[in-house]
């Protein structure tokens, strides 16, 4: 069994993009990473429109909840999603990948709607490229033409 990746989605206050980058991620990917969020300065509650909207897509961040980028090591992880717009300091070896996503705190609930419609098909990106990293290469296929084979 491949090792999972661990990711760290990080954005200001916790509470919005990377909570809902966690669920995807969680939902969607658990067979090649190990997602976590975090934010630069957290916010002491996950908006109830974050929750809301991702109940839409049936699933349920009611368990997660703010997190300071203190408390979660990201020396531990692989790679960093950084949603934050700010630019972070160097990581070392690991790997940080900027997403630009808008903020959607104190906005109207389409804004909500649209930033998680953008992450889940970020998320869904990074799980696919992750999984096609995971899997050995296949063997080139050949066809009859190529061996100079009579057709059947």
């Amino acid at each position: 069994m491949p090792e999972l990746k661990r990711v760290l989605f990080l954005c200001i206050g916790n509470s919005c993009r990377s909570q809902m980058a966690e669920g995807f991620a969680a939902r969607y990917g658990s067979d090649v990473l190990q997602a976590v969020s975090a934010g630069l300065s957290p916010a002491s509650i996950v908006q109830p429109l974050t929750k809301q909207v991702m109940e839409e897509k049936n699933i349920n961040i009611n368990h997660q909840f703010p997190k300071d980028l203190a408390s979660v090591d990201p020396a531990n992880f692989d790679i960093i999603i950084n949603m934050s717009g700010r630019k972070l300091p160097s990581r070392g070896p690991v790997e940080v990948r900027d997403w630009r996503v808008e903020d959607p705190i104190g906005k109207e609930e389409s804004v909500y709607l649209a930033v998680r419609d953008q992450i889940e098909m970020q998320v869904m990106n990074l799980i696919l490229q992750l999984r096609r990293e995971q899997s050995p290469p296949e063997p080139p296929q050949r066809n009859k033409r190529s061996l100079n084979l009579p057709d059947a």
